[in-house]
């Protein structure tokens, strides 16, 4: 079965400001305020919550792994706590996905965000239901780049990895379908805009309107 596979955070939902409100309730409850900006620090937001406290402590000029690996689960439970306050699909994307379960496709999720927050972020959204097969962060031993939480996400859904795609929005999901040996389809709609371009995916898309067509491009029919 042709399966397409969607990462979640920055490609089937803009989660970054729920994310950063996460990192910034951390710097709070250090005593230091609101150090990451919702907007102009959005791309990092895709990049994990170490990511997002990494960046704000730097610019108290903070460099403490120990603090970070104390903090993260501290990020974490601000998160769950706010999870789909701001967070939106992007346009399209249910009426995309309908339409390619409805063509045969097997679809799922494979993200990097810890697998129960995956759930209830798509459960919230209402669209878990849609996808045969949803594997996070700590599914695996391992999360992208590696293969396997790819492979498991195609599997899971009753799909073929050799007739599957990627959808994602960084250069984690282009070097996972790399990996696996699969096309990968960018948005320019994600957190880096056009800018993915310069990672030469198989395809870029820019509406959620355009995967059906672009899917059966990729795959044949």
């Amino acid at each position: 079965m042709r399966t397409v596979v969607f990462d979640l955070d920055g490609t089937l939902a803009d989660t970054s400001a729920d994310l950063i409100a996460a990192a910034n309730a951390c710097f709070r409850g250090l005593g230091h305020g609101d150090l990451l900006d919702p907007e102009q620090d959005a791309l990092t937001a895709f990049h994990g919550g170490r990511a997002m406290l990494t960046l704000g402590l730097s610019r108290l000029g903070i460099a403490d792994d120990a603090l970070i690996a104390a903090q993260y689960p501290v990020l974490l439970a601000a998160y769950a706590d706010g999870i789909d306050t701001h967070t939106r699909l992007y346009p399209g994307a249910v009426e995309a996905v309908q339409a390619l379960r409805a063509a045969g496709y097997a679809t799922a999720i494979c993200t990097n965000k810890p697998e129960g927050l995956a759930e209830t972020l798509t459960r919230r959204l209402g669209i878990r239901d849609l996808f045969g097969s949803l594997i996070g962060a700590d599914t695996l031993p391992t999360r992208k780049p590696d293969p396997a939480p790819y492979l498991a996400a195609v599997h899971q859904a009753g799909g073929i990895p050799a007739r599957s795609i990627l959808i994602g929005d960084t250069e984690t999901d282009r070097k996972t379908a790399a990996a696996v040996g699969v096309p990968c389809v960018l948005v320019s709609f994600g957190p880096e805009g056009a800018g993915v371009a310069r990672l030469a995916p198989e395809a870029l898309l820019d509406h959620y309107r355009d995967l059906p067509a672009l899917a059966d491009r990729l795959l044949g029919a």
